[in-house]
């Protein structure tokens, strides 16, 4: 080859090798402004996708406090631990430490592990709702695929004085029974939004933005107090126990205001501890479970037939021979009391009296004044499960109608009862009743003449006079009406043998009337089953204690009743 072609040949490679490193730099610099500049956005939006999160920041719950600003329901800070399948790693040592601190079997945490890396997932809740204790000690481990998340868990102070009013929330503090369901939108608040950065193993690593800032939710004030919510449960736990009963309800409302400053029930549980409880036990029975209310009606009857003028005061009923036939079927009393003043009708709580009463009336005329009192309807207390109860409107037969008279034939609530007691406490008005605390009067509607109402209330004290199905019961001090009852408890195949309901409902003080307690006792099982003795000595207890508690200024003094027949 001769020189010059060899120079032609080595200047024709140069050129190729610089063209071909010009295309591959054009290629790159194209590339770069491909990268750089037209798919920017694409670009970023797809790294972005992969490592910047939007997350939820939990919101502070509202607490839930007594109408003096105790509280009732609390949050506090928790954390729960969580597990990377793919990424944890811990030595024997470590997988020690760690069961032990989350109360688990070194064996239950591998098999998790192992079950959920095969489904190749990212994330399992090992425990949740630790101490802040717990968790830093955790955190200390460092063990590779473990991770900590901040929560909140509810508390509640009171445990199981107030669990059926309270209620209670799950585990991601969300309300499930009482009023932390009814309320909850309330209570939980907003949560807050902000970006993050998260690695490939799902660590945030730092924040971005913050999108939206949480909203604590709202507190909630009750009318409850917990004063008097802590001596009404003592008194019907004690009550429940001595007589060995299956259950128990009690109410104190203020018939005033229409508040309710306690609410409680037997058996109960502890919110705190869930675990440890029985489903049965969370129904607040005092608005969900109903009965037959026995003698409690035969205050309503009378003022039935004192509307009408069919009756006065002292009106006097011939209750001989202590037994009657009516239709097919008999209504007696416990023995011949002879002729009875209305006043002795109540204080006996004579059958006889009450269907005879009740049999000159006008067939819809008790079911009138029972459906203004509010039997047989919600008592607009928003509480979630509130039974109705069941109060028929249809053509009533005699004897139907007699044993309404006395209690049978419609079903009630607890609340119902002391809701009803209250029109009589203020004197023929109706007002609407309030677990939330009232900070205004409320506006009510008339179910009954003032009047009338008015000769109830002095009836109803010959109740405690001696010889009264209450004569055992007095608070000194302060004069009290109120009405005991006992009524044969359903079940299959109709009445249970030797199975009742005791309810003794009473107003206080009769001068002034301010509050009315009423207690309900299931099944008791021990020597007595009557209201007077059984759920009368509770209600004693709580309404002495609660007068005391509010400071009610006691009464002039007793009345003086005539306990002599006529």
């Amino acid at each position: 080859m001769t020189k010059s072609n060899t120079i032609s040949f080595n200047a024709w490679r140069y050129y190729l090798i610089l063209s071909v490193i010009s295309l591959a730099v054009a290629g790159l610099a194209w590339r770069d402004f491909d990268l750089a500049i037209l798919n920017q956005h694409f670009l970023r939006h797809q790294g972005d996708e992969r490592v910047l999160r939007l997350i939820s920041t939990p919101a502070f719950r509202g607490m839930i406090v007594d109408r003096n600003g105790f509280p009732l329901a609390v949050s506090t800070t928790v954390y729960s631990v969580w597990m990377h399948p793919q990424a944890f790693l811990a030595s024997d040592e470590g997988l020690s430490s760690l069961s032990h601190l989350l109360a688990m079997k070194p064996k239950e945490i591998l098999v998790l592990q192992e079950k959920n890396r095969k489904k190749k997932r990212e994330f399992v809740y090992l425990k949740r709702s630790l101490s802040p204790e717990t968790a830093h000690q955790i955190k200390s481990l460092n063990i590779p695929g473990i991770y900590l998340q901040q929560e909140y868990r509810r508390y509640y102070p009171e445990g199981e004085v107030a669990a059926h009013v309270v209620g209670f929330t799950n585990i991601d503090d969300h309300g499930q029974e009482g009023l932390e369901l009814t309320y909850n939108q309330w209570l939980e608040g907003e949560p807050g939004k902000k970006w993050v950065i998260k690695d490939r193993l799902g660590r945030v690593i730092s924040d971005v933005q913050r999108v939206q800032d949480e909203k604590p939710g709202s507190d909630l004030v009750l009318s409850i107090d917990r004063r008097i919510q802590y001596l009404a449960y003592r008194e019907l736990l004690s009550g429940v126990m001595f007589n060995k009963a299956q259950s128990g309800s009690a109410i104190v409302l203020d018939a005033q205001t229409g508040e309710i400053l306690a609410m409680t029930n037997v058996p109960s549980f502890n919110p705190n501890n869930r675990a440890q409880g029985k489903n049965d036990n969370f129904r607040n029975r005092a608005v969900t479970d109903t009965f037959e209310p026995g003698s409690t009606i035969k205050a309503f009857t009378v003022a039935s037939a004192l509307e009408t003028g069919h009756i006065k005061p002292n009106s006097v009923i011939d209750t001989s021979p202590g037994w009657m036939r009516v239709g097919h079927n008999v209504v007696k009393d416990e023995k011949n009391n002879g002729p009875l003043s209305i006043s002795q009708i109540l204080q006996y709580s004579s059958n006889m009296g009450a269907a005879k009463i009740v049999l000159t009336l006008p067939p819809d005329q008790l079911w009138s004044v029972l459906h203004r009192f509010g039997f047989g309807g919600s008592t607009g207390i928003n509480f979630p499960g509130e039974q109705n109860g069941v109060l028929e409107h249809k053509p009533w037969g005699s004897f139907p109608l007699a044993t309404l008279s006395f209690g049978y034939g419609l079903s009630v609530t607890t609340i119902q009862i002391a809701r009803a007691y209250s029109v009589f406490a203020n004197y023929g008005m109706k007002y609407p009743i309030s677990l939330l605390r009232v900070d205004k009067p409320p506006v009510g509607e008339r179910a009954l003449d003032a009047k009338t109402a008015k000769q109830i209330l002095a009836l109803l004290e010959a109740v405690f006079a001696k010889g009264g199905t209450a004569e055992n019961i007095s608070i000194p001090g302060y004069r009290v009406a109120g009405k005991t009852g006992t009524a044969w408890r359903v079940g299959t195949g109709g009445y249970q043998k030797h199975r009742y309901t005791s309810l003794f409902v009473g107003i206080a003080p009769l001068s002034n009337p301010h509050l009315v307690v009423a207690v309900v006792i299931h099944d008791p099982q021990g020597k007595n089953y009557y209201g007077g003795l059984v759920s009368g000595p509770v209600f004693q207890k709580i309404m002495e204690g609660t007068l005391r508690i509010l400071a009610v200024p006691p009464d002039a003094g007793p009345a003086i009743v005539n306990t002599q027949k006529t």
